[in-house]
C-alpha cells in the first residue's frame, strides 16, 4: 500500500479513536454508497455525524480540512441521504470534518463540527 494511503488509513483509526472518547458510538466506517465513501458515521444523542477525515503530513498546500471539496461534499450528503432512510432513523445530521496532521512522532487533531452545509 503507498504511504499516503498507510497515513489515510492511521487518520482514520486515530479519529475513530477520538470519537469513542468523545461519547460518540461508531455506526460505520468506510461505509459506501454508488460512487461515495463516508469515512465514518457515529452518533452522539440524537446526532448523526457524518464524518470526512483528512490526514496530511505537510501543511504546505493546506490544512487537511480544506481538501474537502464541493464534488465530494455533494457525493456525502447523497450517501447520508439513502443511509438515513433505508434505515429509517430519526436524526439530526451534521457534516463533520476531523483534520488531522501528523509530523514524525505525533498527531495533532481537530474536531470541525457543522464543518459545511449542504443546499441543493
Amino acid at each position: 500500500m503507498a504511504n499516503h494511503n498507510d497515513l489515510g488509513k492511521k487518520g482514520e483509526e486515530i479519529a475513530v479513536d477520538f470519537l469513542k472518547q468523545n461519547g460518540y458510538e461508531i455506526l460505520e466506517t468506510n461505509w459506501t454508497f454508488q460512487k461515495a465513501e463516508v469515512d465514518i458515521i457515529a452518533l452522539k444523542g440524537s446526532v448523526l455525524a457524518v464524518v470526512e477525515v483528512k490526514t496530511r503530513s505537510s501543511l504546505d498546500f493546506g490544512l487537511p480540512q480544506d481538501f474537502v471539496k464541493p464534488k465530494k461534499i455533494k457525493l456525502l450528503v447523497k450517501a447520508i441521504n439513502e443511509y438515513v432512510i433505508s434505515r429509517d432513523l430519526d436524526v439530526t445530521v451534521r457534516f463533520d470534518i476531523i483534520a488531522i496532521h501528523a509530523t514524525a512522532n505525533e498527531f495533532s487533531i481537530e474536531h470541525i463540527e457543522e464543518a459545511f452545509y449542504y443546499f441543493d
